[in-house]
């Protein structure tokens, strides 16, 4: 039986509803009532650093969006046992996602390839575009995972406009965990008005990413793409306590091929199947694993693999595995299935984990299959005494005046504090370095990218063979320091160490060059953060803008710097 979601006293909570709300109900909230939390209005903040835009600008092309998804989301939870499972968890994890994944956008340059007066031009809506697909990458879910019901019995769909009636909400047994991705297209133009559609829609490389985003194609959705699944591991592995830089520095696959692999590899190399004692038995249409053997040991597993994000807890395991369709679900909708095994002299009853075994040995050869028998418990449930965690084990209130059961959540959102100091900072990557190290640094290309690409540049300064405030020069110094043009000063890098290129296209190349050189941190950042400053060149004949980088301290590469180019100028 589905479990009705019942309020819950936390902080930043809205004044107590009035007394014709019934027990077990929320009262639909103001956006600003919503986004007046302590928690939310930092978030908010810190997305408002990141965008460097006035006021005006600001609410149009952020706040208005974050506001009318505050109305349809309003105290509806991101998950039932994983992240931000609680009321309210959907907008908190919809709010550091556009925080995380505008702070990753500061080390790109977009559109990749373009050249900087376009990346300069479209700097706004690519920000907006991440931002978007940060915000509604999971609005699907409220169409298609969770039923919510006025109090007077009527269910609420999220197409007829936000909740205007005290609502109460439950997960939709035996709902499909892959619908909410396709059902974001039902919701994402509640959310963006018809002029900013008209606007993104006018950068057809942009426009395409965020459709394919958008509709859960993120193969197609290339940066974009990139930037919010990282923001989305982020913002999950802080909510449930994991490592979150770690998370940033997680390899790109799905978590649902790590789960897969982890499995693959426990029941082929460690578990023994079809004997007392086993973690398993293969019958004939069903691989049974023991629940709490398989999930500690696939727990330990991806841990010892370095995969970041994996739930603490057996109930958040059991969601996630379900969630990707890897283990089957019972008829009422749960993960845990109950059964006893039974072979000549013994039998026993266990809790388990039903695969199916095309999804272990696909077209290999199997194991024989058990003599034995694996029969269902009639009411699936839990044996005495059995170690077990399950989100639907849990007791269930069957009406909405029963004590609530607490929230696992921090209600507190001491998290929060963590998340913030990870965003001030740019994530550790294994070749940075001190400004005062480059000095006397000889590194190799392959080992260390980015001090070798610092190496050449001081060379080539040196001795001339770089030209430094030349019309056609990538280097020119500029208000006491040496100003580096992007791409170009990458690409010609790029072109000098072929070797970089190998099995690769030549843009990647130069690209990644330009990413280990922003971790070296040596580099100067605008006021606003950002990394790429603008200059106008102002020739004899024609006025036009540079894009570069403003390195710390000019005296790593040449002492004494040359006087500044008297064509170049600072505009920001």
């Amino acid at each position: 039986m589905m479990r009705w979601w019942l309020k819950h006293e936390k902080d930043n909570a809205a004044s107590p509803a009035p007394a014709l709300v019934a027990e077990g109900y929320f009262l639909p909230e103001s956006s600003e009532s919503l986004l007046a939390a302590d928690h939310r209005k930092r978030l908010l903040e810190r997305i408002r650093q990141y965008t460097a835009l006035s006021q005006p600008q600001f609410d149009q092309l952020y706040l208005d969006p974050i506001h009318r998804y505050a109305k349809y989301v309003q105290q509806l939870p991101a998950s039932e046992s994983h992240h931000h499972a609680y009321p309210g968890g959907m907008l908190d994890h919809g709010l550091e996602m556009m925080a995380c994944s505008l702070k990753l956008r500061q080390s790109y340059l977009l559109p990749s390839g373009a050249a900087p007066e376009d990346q300069a031009a479209q700097t706004d809506a690519w920000s907006a575009a991440i931002a978007y697909g940060a915000l509604l990458h999971d609005i699907g879910k409220i169409a298609v995972d969770l039923q919510v019901e006025y109090q007077n019995g009527e269910l609420w769909h999220p197409w007829h406009g936000p909740l205007n009636k005290p609502y109460r909400f439950r997960y939709v047994t035996g709902r499909d965990y892959q619908l909410h991705a396709a059902a974001a297209g039902l919701l994402y133009t509640q959310i963006l008005t018809p002029r900013l559609l008209d606007w993104l829609s006018g950068y057809p490389t942009l426009w395409g990413n965020l459709l394919s985003l958008l509709a859960n194609h993120y193969e197609y959705a290339a940066t974009l793409g990139e930037l919010v699944l990282q923001a989305d591991r982020v913002s999950t592995a802080q909510n449930i306590g994991a490592n979150p830089t770690k998370a940033l520095q997680a390899p790109t696959r799905s978590l649902q091929h790590h789960l897969l692999t982890g499995l693959r590899h426990l029941v082929k190399n460690e578990f023994k199947l079809n004997q007392p004692g086993a973690a398993g038995w293969l019958t004939e249409n069903h691989l049974w694993l023991v629940s709490k053997t398989a999930t500690d040991k696939l727990r330990a597993y991806l841990l010892a693999q370095a995969v970041n994000g994996i739930p603490s807890s057996n109930i958040a395991m059991f969601d996630e595995l379900q969630s990707h369709g890897l283990v089957d679900t019972t008829p009422e909708g749960k993960a845990v299935w109950s059964a006893t095994v039974s072979d000549e002299g013994w039998q026993h009853r266990f809790t388990f984990l039903r695969l199916q075994p095309s999804l272990i040995w696909a077209d290999e050869i199997r194991p024989r299959c058990f003599e034995g028998t694996v029969e269902l418990v009639a009411d699936n449930t839990v044996p005495s005494g059995e170690a077990i965690e399950s989100a639907l084990d849990r007791p269930q209130a069957t009406s909405a005046k029963e004590t609530p059961e607490p929230l696992p959540p921090n209600h507190d959102f001491d998290y929060l504090d963590d998340l913030m100091g990870m965003l001030q900072e740019t994530v550790e990557h294994e070749d940075e370095s001190s400004a005062q190290g480059l000095k006397s640094s000889t590194a190799s290309p392959r080992e260390a990218p980015g001090l070798a690409f610092v190496d050449w540049l001081r060379e080539g300064i040196q001795s001339h063979r770089l030209l430094v405030n030349d019309c056609k020069a990538k280097i020119h110094t500029v208000d006491g320091t040496f100003y580096l043009v992007t791409p170009g000063i990458f690409q010609l890098y790029a072109s000098e160490h072929p070797e970089l290129s190998a099995g690769d296209d030549k843009t990647d190349a130069w690209r990644r060059t330009q990413r280990h050189f922003e971790h070296l941190g040596v580099h100067l950042k605008r006021p606003n953060g950002q990394n790429i400053w603008t200059c106008t060149v102002q020739g004899p004949r024609r006025r036009a803008s540079l894009n570069g980088y403003m390195l710390q301290n000019a005296e790593t590469l040449l002492s004494p710097v040359p006087t500044d180019n008297p064509f170049l100028n600072l505009t920001y």
